[in-house]
């Protein structure tokens, strides 16, 4: 192909993301090339990737998500206890099964069952340079707000919290999103009798999973636990895979996904209260 001709491909690849490669070479009124050339062209300018999943952001979104940056961005964020669930499933995410297989040999098989062979629910916190958990919600509990903070009474607190000083206690913030068992008025107000109120208790913008730091550790660890296509035969062999995934996480990693926040503040407020790169 001319020179011309490739400049063309790398534009419409550029303005049709996620297009197949006889689309690109369409829209370039460029016919008769092979599938496997296709590829190899497009190879040296392009990756197959598939579309990111975000929950949709209206204008009332955007407008909470800047004002929580401007009500957070003089924080000190060593002092914010970052949390979130995770589940986890036997066969892992769709799509993660992929790589190079050598000529002449066969990809393993991969099982196939309903519900990914059904998960377990993980909760976790990260402050500064510390991992707090991971803890595993009981199988078969689904988290409303009575089950929630009785999970947390039984791990968080129990386990973690009561050991720390009253001056880290006295500074503390706990973050949580917003989802229905974390921001009903039953575990408000069970969190208030705990101390965790006002200020200390972070508010949370709507529809924002990128600007928790602790997303990035879930990735970190369900890329170890589902690395070439590993698959679970029960509920316990993943649960133990994701505590040895999580201790393998030093502090120096979880201390940079935690001093991330002052550029997630800039960057949302840059884009006007749009999604950011995680």
């Amino acid at each position: 192909m001319e020179w011309m001709e490739l400049r063309k491909v790398k534009r419409a690849a550029a303005k049709m993301p996620l297009a197949t490669s006889l689309a690109i070479f369409q829209s370039c009124n460029i016919t008769g090339v092979p599938k496997s050339t296709r590829c190899a062209i497009l190879r040296d300018m392009a990756k197959v990737r598939k579309a990111e999943r975000r929950p949709p952001l209206n204008k009332t979104h955007k407008l909470k998500r800047q004002d929580w940056a401007k009500k957070y961005l003089e924080t000190g964020f060593s002092k914010v206890l970052w949390t979130d669930e995770m589940r986890v499933s036997l066969d892992g995410p769709d799509g993660w099964a992929r790589g190079w297989i050598g000529k002449g040999q066969r990809a393993p098989v991969q099982l196939r069952r309903q519900q990914g062979g059904g998960g377990v629910l993980v909760w976790a916190g990260i402050i500064k340079d510390e991992l707090v958990g991971p803890f595993r919600v009981e199988d078969g509990v689904k988290l409303n707000s009575q089950s929630y903070c009785q999970f947390l009474e039984d791990t968080f607190f129990k386990q973690w919290y009561r050991k720390k000083s009253a001056s880290f206690k006295k500074n503390m913030i706990f973050m949580q999103d917003n989802a229905p068992s974390h921001a009903s008025k039953y575990s408000t107000a069970w969190l208030a009798r705990k101390g965790i109120k006002e200020e200390k208790l972070m508010t949370w913008p709507p529809c924002s999973p990128d600007l928790n730091p602790i997303e990035n550790l879930w990735s970190i660890i369900k890329c170890e636990i589902y690395k070439e296509g590993k698959q679970y035969t029960s509920l316990n062999s993943v649960w133990e895979a994701v505590v040895a995934a999580a201790r393998n996480v030093d502090g120096e990693q979880i201390k940079t996904l935690t001093e991330s926040m002052d550029g997630r503040l800039l960057s949302v407020l840059a884009k006007k209260g749009g999604y950011i790169g995680r």
